[in-house]
């Protein structure tokens, strides 16, 4: 438990979960330096939102000159637990650092359900919020998903739900773990930053996945850990907790809890199998969400979700935006928005949604991603034409040609607009033109959000 009432506080990077700390921080009485490299221009509305309380702002190249002075340091996600004044803040006698998510976890009474992976933390987040609402259950969604949450946590109800999505950035120095954990599928990323607002990277894929473990290291004989039992690095993770654990499979497995069987989804409980919901009933795109369904029901049910409302989900259950989104269909040719992929396994999924001839638009900037099974796929695959674009085009473009792919490959597209018209221009009536860039936004658009809604905006105007 942090004791971090009254103390001297410096709050590390302003982005929407550090403004979110600074009124629990108030609240609490601390005295709060608000510390971000960016320049102090940008954050003239802050200042004046907490102009008369003890908040002060230190920004731009020095912003972390003054941090010995305080007792904690608050880390945002984005902030490197290695740059130099962290860890010589850590050095110092009496000198605590923590992170917003430690915080809430600290304060928070209520049971948390935690979900972490390396895709589809999202979607399974709010579709266990949303069964928990059809419950009729107070639930509240946070993390990197919904709201930030530490702002609240002091008014959430010991009997209400918190559903969290946790990062490895989240994770990396968490003490603490979640009554629920969920563990997704887990493969590498972050392995590089490129974002010219943070520092947060892993070296190595070993040490992603170590910071990840932090949801079940630190569970009770009373928590629970539901595990994809197909991925080998999630059922790892069984054996680091002394939790109870739930297990989904890809495959019937008689001995799993949830299982998907001919793109099913089915529930195994007391000696009973329940069917959930078939590929073909539900609203989401894209056969791995069938995976996501599954952890979603083990986790709703352990708290007490009844099966009529978890069906009722997960066949309504539309997805997120930006996740294998229908755009527009014009011209016998669907649009789809899958600007949140940004590794090529979840690319590859993207692809393996759709039985139609394919128009894909891939790449972006580095993430020390490796292409050459992606592009095995494609070649293999229904994709028509690839559309190049960003920092990584030459090396899609040698790992296409490594994987012997033979079709259209159009590069050089400057924008957005000539993106879309490129891809409308070669698709055939019955295709598909998918986004799915395999890669970080950063170098063409701000963000994936940008590029998501660059696109759809591009395709409404076909």
């Amino acid at each position: 438990m942090d004791h971090i009432e009254g103390k001297k506080v410096a709050l590390i990077g302003l982005s929407v979960e550090g403004v979110d700390a600074i009124p629990f921080l108030i609240s609490l009485g601390c005295s709060v330096m608000c510390l971000d490299s960016r320049e102090i221009s940008e954050f003239e509305a802050l200042q004046n939102t907490y102009k008369g309380k003890d908040v002060v702002f230190h920004c731009g190249p020095t912003y972390l000159e003054r941090i010995h002075e305080a007792d904690y340091v608050v880390r945002s996600p984005g902030v490197s637990l290695r740059i130099p004044e962290l860890e010589s803040f850590r050095s110092m006698p009496g000198k605590i650092l923590t992170s917003a998510t430690q915080l809430f976890f600290s304060y928070c009474k209520a049971p948390i359900i935690g979900v972490t992976g390396t895709k589809g933390k999202g979607t399974t987040c709010t579709l266990i919020y949303e069964m928990c609402k059809a419950e009729g259950k107070q639930v509240y969604l946070g993390g990197n998903v919904g709201t930030p949450l530490l702002s609240q946590v002091l008014s959430i109800p010991d009997d209400a739900v918190v559903v969290y999505e946790l990062s490895s950035f989240q994770l990396e120095d968490m003490k603490m773990s979640p009554h629920i954990a969920v563990v997704l599928r887990i493969t590498q990323d972050h392995l590089a930053n490129f974002d010219p607002h943070a520092s947060s990277f892993h070296a190595t894929r070993e040490e992603y996945v170590a910071a990840k473990s932090s949801i079940v290291r630190f569970q009770s004989d009373k928590d629970f850990a539901i595990v994809n039992a197909t991925d080998e690095t999630a059922l790892s993770f069984a054996k680091l907790t002394v939790a109870q654990i739930k297990t989904f499979t890809r495959d019937h497995d008689k001995d799993a809890d949830c299982f998907v069987k001919n793109q099913t989804v089915f529930f195994h409980e007391k000696d009973e199998y329940v069917e959930i919901v078939r590929k073909d009933t539900m609203k989401m795109l894209g056969v791995h969400n069938l995976d996501n369904i599954a952890a979603a029901a083990l986790a709703s049910r352990l708290v007490g979700v009844s099966i009529d409302n978890i069906k009722k989900v997960a066949c309504t259950f539309p997805g997120l935006e930006h996740r294998l989104e229908r755009t527009r269909t014009v011209g016998g040719v669907t649009y789809i928005n899958d600007s949140f992929s940004t590794v090529p396994e979840t690319t590859i999924a993207a692809i393996e949604s759709f039985d139609a001839p394919l128009v894909l638009i891939v790449g972006g900037s580095e993430k020390m991603s490796d292409f050459s099974h992606m592009a095995e796929i494609i070649t293999k695959n229904n994709v028509i034409t690839v559309i190049a674009i960003g920092q990584m085009t030459e090396k899609i473009v040698n790992a296409l040609k490594h994987a012997g792919y033979e079709k259209k490959i159009i590069t050089g597209c400057k924008n957005m607009e000539e993106i879309v018209h490129e891809a409308h221009a070669c698709a055939p009536r019955g295709s598909v033109v998918l986004m799915s860039p395999a890669c970080a936004s950063f170098g063409m658009f701000h963000n994936y959000k940008e590029r998501g809604t660059l696109f759809k905006y591009a395709v409404s105007h076909i």
